[in-house]
C-alpha cells in the first residue's frame, strides 16, 4: 500500500466532527429522541467524539452504544480467515428512538446493510439515520448516508484509510494505492 495523499489532518477532522454534530442536531430539531450507535471499530471512536461534541453544544448526555456486525455480514461464511467477533454494547432500549448509526467509511454498503439487520433484531426504532466520515463511492446496494463528513471519489485501485488517535496514534484521512505491483 502506497500513500497517495493525506486528505485530512487533525484540525480538519475536528471541523468535520463539529459540522456533522450540528447537522444531526439541526435535522432532528435538537437532541430529544436521539441515540448514537458507533460501528466497531473506528465508527465507535467517531461516535464517541460526536457524543462529546453534542454534549458540549447541547449540555446533554445522549445514550451511546457500540454495534458489532461481524455475524450479520453476508460474507461471514465465505471469508478464508477466522473473523474477529467483538461484543456489541447497547444498554438502552432502541424502540421509538432516532438512531444515528455512525461509521468511518461508506463503500459498497454491505456493512451498513448488516448493521440495519442487527439493529432491527434489537427492536423497532422510529428512524435510523446514517452518519459517515467518508463516502468513497462504489455502492453495490442502494444505501446512502444522511450525514457525510467528506466525499472522496476513488478508483477501484484506491482505498481511504481513516486513522484515529485512539487506535492508530494519529488523526488523519489518507488516500492509498492498493494496486498490486508486478
Amino acid at each position: 500500500m502506497k500513500v497517495k495523499a493525506k486528505l485530512v489532518d487533525t484540525p480538519g477532522l475536528q471541523r468535520i466532527i463539529t459540522r456533522m454534530s450540528h447537522e444531526i442536531l439541526e435535522r432532528n430539531k435538537g437532541s430529544n429522541n436521539i441515540v448514537l450507535m458507533g460501528m466497531r471499530t473506528r465508527g465507535e471512536f467517531l461516535a464517541n467524539r460526536i457524543h462529546s461534541k453534542i454534549n458540549e453544544i447541547e449540555g446533554i448526555e445522549l445514550p451511546l452504544g457500540v454495534l458489532d456486525v461481524t455475524l450479520y455480514r453476508d460474507d461471514f461464511r465465505t471469508r478464508m480467515k477466522q473473523p474477529q467477533v467483538s461484543v456489541s454494547n447497547i444498554t438502552f432500549d432502541v424502540n421509538g428512538k432516532d438512531i444515528i448509526l455512525i461509521d468511518d467509511v461508506l463503500y459498497t454498503g454491505r456493512t451498513v446493510r448488516s448493521a440495519l439487520d442487527a439493529l432491527m433484531d434489537l427492536g423497532r426504532p422510529h428512524t435510523i439515520q446514517f452518519c459517515v466520515l467518508v463516502d468513497r463511492g462504489h455502492r453495490e446496494l442502494p444505501i446512502r448516508a444522511d450525514y457525510v463528513g467528506k466525499n472522496i471519489p476513488t478508483s477501484i485501485d484506491e482505498e481511504v484509510k481513516v486513522k484515529m488517535e485512539e487506535i492508530d496514534g494519529e488523526d488523519a484521512i489518507y488516500l492509498v494505492d492498493v494496486k498490486e505491483e508486478n
